[in-house]
C-alpha cells in the first residue's frame, strides 16, 4: 500500500486516495469534530448547568470560557511541538487526554472542578487541532488534492460545531452530564483508530533548530493573559486597576515574545510570515468569524430558553436547519474554493452571516420561528460552510512543510482567542444592561439588544477586513496554475514567504 506521504500518491493529478489515506484522513476528522463538538455542545446546557451546580451567568460563561482559555492559549506551543515532537506522537498523546478529561468532566459535582476539566480539555485540543492539520497539509500536496482534504477536514469541524448545539438538547433532556461523557468514548475509538492508520514517518532532524523555550513562554503567558484578562473583566470593571495591570502584563509579555522571536534563530513562530497579507486576513478572520458566532450562540441561547421558555430540546431543533446546512454544502466547498479563490469565498461566507445576524435583530417576545428566527439560522449555516474551508485553506497554502505545524496553531489560535475575548465583550456589554428585575423578559430581552448590536458590528469589520483583500484581485489562494507543458505558478504566499528568505538573508 503506497504511503500517504509518499509523491505518488498525493500528486495533484492523482484520481484516487489510497484506503489508508482515507483512514488517516477520518481519523483526523474525528479529533476535529470532537474539538468544534466540544465547544458548542456545552452551549444548550448552559442553563441546567447552572441551576444544578448554582453557577450565576457570569460564572457559566466560564465553563465556555475555560474550554477556550486553554485552547487559545496554546495553541502556538501545540503547533511547534507538532513540528519538533512528532505530528501523529503529539496528535494521538493529546487526544488521550482530552479522552480523560472527558470522562472527569461528566464526573465533577462543583463549578470548578467543572471549569478545571473543561480548561484541561482545551489545553489537549491546542495539541490536537495543529498536529492534525499540519498531518493534513504535509500528507497531501497543495492544489486541488489539498484542498479537497482541507474542505473534507473543515467541514468536520464545521459540522461538529453546527451540530453540538441540536445534540446537546438531546442529551441535556436525559441530563447534561451526557454532554461531558459522550466525546471520552467518542476519543477513545479515534485513537485507536489512529494508532492503526496514522502512518509513522522520520522525525525531522532538530539539530540547530531548539524548542525556543523563552518564547515558548512569553508567548504561551500573553495568550492566557490576554483571554483572562478580557474574561475576567466583565467583573472586575474594565478600568479596574487590576484590568489595566493585566493588559499591561499582556503588553510586557508580547514585546518579549517578539523580541525573542527576532533575535533567536529557531523561533516559535517566524515573524516574516505575518508579512503575507493573506496570512493576516485569515487569521484576523478566522478571530472575527469565529469570535462573533460564538458570543451570537451564547446570546440566542439564552434568549432562547430564558425569554421564550424553549426547553433544551426545542432549542437543539431552533439550531439543526444551520447544522443540517453546514453538513449538506461544506463537503462541497472545494472545487468552489479552486474556481473563485479563497478571497471570495471567504467574503461570500462573511456577507451571509453580518446578514443574518441584522435579521436576527428584529427578534421580540413573541417571534415567529419561520420569519424572524429560521431566516438567520440557513444564513449563519451557509456562512460556516463557505467560511472554515476558505480560512484553513488560505492559511496552509504556499508554506514550507517544516511549517505547518506553526501556522496552522496560528490560524487555531485566531478562531479561539478571538472566541474568548468577543464572547466576554459581549457578555460585558449584556451584563451592563441588565435589569433590576432578572424575572422580566422584556428586561432580559433588553439586555441581549446591544450585545446582538456588537456581535454584528463584528462580522461587519471582518467582512469589510476580507473585502478589503479583493481590491488587488488576488490569484486562488492554494489553487496551483499549471501550463500546458506542465509547469505550476507559484502561489503568491509562497512569493512572499521566500521574498521574507531574501529580506532576512540581505539583514
Amino acid at each position: 500500500m503506497t504511503s500517504p506521504s509518499s509523491p505518488t500518491s498525493s500528486a495533484p493529478g492523482a484520481a484516487r486516495w489510497s484506503a489508508l489515506q482515507w483512514g488517516t484522513l477520518l481519523v483526523l476528522c474525528a479529533a476535529l469534530f470532537l474539538d468544534a463538538l466540544d465547544v458548542s455542545m456545552v452551549g444548550v446546557a448552559l442553563p441546567s448547568i447552572g441551576r444544578d451546580l448554582d453557577l450565576s451567568t457570569s460564572s457559566l460563561q466560564w465553563v465556555v470560557s475555560g474550554y477556550i482559555l486553554g485552547y487559545g492559549g496554546l495553541l502556538l506551543l501545540g503547533g511547534r511541538a507538532a513540528d519538533l515532537l512528532g505530528r501523529r506522537r503529539v496528535f494521538l498523546t493529546a487526544l488521550a487526554v482530552f479522552a480523560v478529561a472527558s470522562l472527569l468532566g461528566g464526573l465533577v459535582d462543583s463549578g470548578d472542578l467543572l471549569i478545571a476539566t473543561r480548561f484541561v480539555k482545551g489545553l489537549s485540543a491546542a495539541f490536537t487541532a495543529p498536529a492534525g492539520l499540519s498531518i493534513i497539509t504535509t500528507t497531501f500536496a497543495e492544489g486541488p488534492v489539498r484542498n479537497r482534504a482541507l474542505t473534507i477536514y473543515s467541514s468536520c469541524g464545521a459540522t461538529g460545531f453546527s451540530m453540538g448545539l441540536v445534540l446537546s438538547g438531546f442529551l441535556t433532556e436525559a441530563g447534561w452530564r451526557w454532554t461531558m461523557l459522550l466525546p471520552a468514548p467518542v476519543a477513545l475509538v479515534a485513537l485507536v483508530a489512529g494508532l492503526k492508520l496514522i502512518p509513522r514517518t522520520p522525525r525531522e532532524k532538530t539539530e540547530g533548530r531548539g524548542y525556543d523555550l523563552p518564547g515558548a513562554v512569553t508567548g504561551t503567558g500573553a495568550m492566557l493573559l490576554l483571554v483572562f484578562t478580557v474574561v475576567s473583566a466583565g467583573s472586575a470593571g474594565w478600568a479596574s486597576a487590576r484590568t489595566l495591570g493585566s493588559f499591561a502584563g499582556v503588553a510586557a509579555l508580547l514585546a518579549a515574545f517578539v523580541a525573542v522571536e527576532q533575535r533567536t534563530s529557531h523561533p516559535l513562530i517566524r515573524l516574516g510570515v505575518l508579512r503575507s497579507s493573506g496570512q493576516v486576513r485569515a487569521n484576523l478572520g478566522a478571530a472575527t468569524f469565529f469570535g462573533s458566532y460564538v458570543a451570537f450562540q451564547f446570546l440566542v441561547t439564552q434568549y432562547l430558553q430564558n425569554v421564550l421558555g424553549y426547553s433544551a430540546m426545542q432549542t437543539a431543533l431552533a439550531f439543526l436547519p444551520a447544522g443540517s446546512l453546514v453538513a449538506i454544502l461544506s463537503t462541497r466547498m472545494g472545487p468552489v474554493v479552486d474556481r473563485f479563490g479563497t478571497p471570495r469565498v471567504i467574503a461570500a461566507g462573511f456577507t451571509s452571516l453580518v446578514i443574518g445576524y441584522l435579521l436576527f435583530l428584529r427578534i421580540d417576545l413573541h417571534p415567529s420561528y419561520a420569519s424572524a428566527i429560521l431566516p438567520s439560522m440557513l444564513l449563519l449555516g451557509a456562512a460556516f460552510a463557505a467560511a472554515f474551508p476558505a480560512l484553513n485553506i488560505q492559511a496552509t497554502n504556499g508554506v514550507k512543510d517544516r511549517e505547518q505545524g506553526m501556522v496552522s496553531g496560528l490560524l487555531n489560535t485566531s478562531f479561539q482567542v478571538g472566541g474568548a475575548i468577543f464572547l466576554a465583550v459581549v457578555t460585558a456589554v449584556v451584563t451592563a444592561h441588565a435589569g433590576a428585575h432578572p424575572a422580566d423578559k422584556q428586561a432580559i430581552l433588553d439586555s441581549y439588544r446591544p450585545g446582538l448590536w456588537v456581535v454584528t458590528g463584528i462580522g461587519i469589520a471582518g467582512l469589510l477586513l476580507t473585502v478589503s483583500g479583493l481590491r488587488r484581485r488576488r490569484p486562488s489562494y492554494g489553487v496551483l496554475v499549471a501550463s500546458s507543458a506542465g509547469d505550476r505558478a507559484l502561489t503568491e504566499a509562497a512569493r512572499e514567504e521566500a521574498a521574507d528568505e531574501q529580506v532576512a538573508v540581505r539583514d
